[in-house]
């Protein structure tokens, strides 16, 4: 696997599982992560054996978000069907998908910031496999959604669930917090055409996982959510559509939260009010 990155002090990275070398030394072309991106869906950024740097180790880097601005940040709900039979919902017969903004994005670590108790004082956080755009797209089918995909973040999102409870329309207001879609910590690169079904997704709270799910029992797969969202509106690079979560755990000052994704890389952050 192949990933891009960024620095906790924003410098590109490319990489594998042996570490990364700067972006600049292996791709002299691409300033920064999203500048990389529609290489990224094509395909054609160089291994990172090509640079002129020696690769550092992951664990001696500390790594940012990805992408430090995102796109479009589109989420959707109830798509493993199990989880909406939690929730005592029927599973949609088309994609349930809302946009958060681009000022609820933080990175790995968060922190993730509950708003004030009188406000919201149930707040939970579930893990997901998020798709990240790679080039500017429209009307895109399904079977040739790799191409335009750059590549899949683990991301953890949070949601002021009494908020929403008080009234479903408040979806907006109950998604939207600060730092209430942590993003990171790369960019995971497969090759084209890799099977999905059996990657699972595990929500992890203080060290206990409260939920898993395999990609294979959403019922709109990564793909397909692409094609949706392509022939409603203009894809662009750095866009990223979150795919649902398998369940969510509340969380309260001093959790730690942590989203798993197998064979993609995890991401975590502490909370704090």
């Amino acid at each position: 696997m192949r990933y891009l990155a960024r620095t906790a002090d924003g410098d590109a990275l490319l990489g594998d599982d042996d570490g990364f070398v700067p972006l600049a030394a292996a791709a002299p072309e691409h300033a920064s992560v999203r500048d990389a991106l529609p290489a990224a869906a094509a395909g054609t950024l160089p291994d990172p054996d090509a640079a002129t740097a020696e690769r550092i180790p992951r664990g001696k880097r500390s790594l940012g978000a990805p992408i430090a601005e995102p796109g479009k940040l589109f989420g959707i709900g109830l798509n493993y069907v199990e989880h909406a039979g939690d929730l005592s919902e029927d599973a949609p017969d088309e994609p349930a998908s809302f946009f958060k903004p681009t000022t609820a994005a933080t990175g790995p670590g968060g922190p993730i910031r509950l708003p004030p108790a009188e406000i919201s004082d149930r707040v939970t956080a579930e893990a997901e496999l998020a798709v990240v755009i790679g080039r500017t797209c429209r009307n895109v089918d399904a079977a040739d959604a790799d191409s335009v995909i750059a590549g899949f973040v683990p991301v953890i999102d949070m949601t002021a669930e009494d908020v929403l409870q008080r009234n479903p329309r408040f979806l907006t207001r109950a998604k939207s917090f600060d730092t209430f879609l942590v993003l990171g910590p790369h960019l995971a690169m497969p090759e084209a055409g890799t099977d999905l079904s059996d990657t699972t997704v595990r929500t992890v709270i203080d060290g206990e996982t409260v939920a898993e799910n395999v990609v294979g029992n959403m019922t709109f797969p990564p793909r397909e959510l692409v094609a949706y969202h392509s022939d409603v509106m203009t894809l662009e690079p750095g866009d990223v559509i979150s795919t649902g979560t398998p369940g969510a755990g509340v969380i309260e000052p001093g959790s730690h939260v942590r989203a798993e994704v197998e064979g993609f890389g995890s991401v975590e952050a502490d909370v704090v009010r």
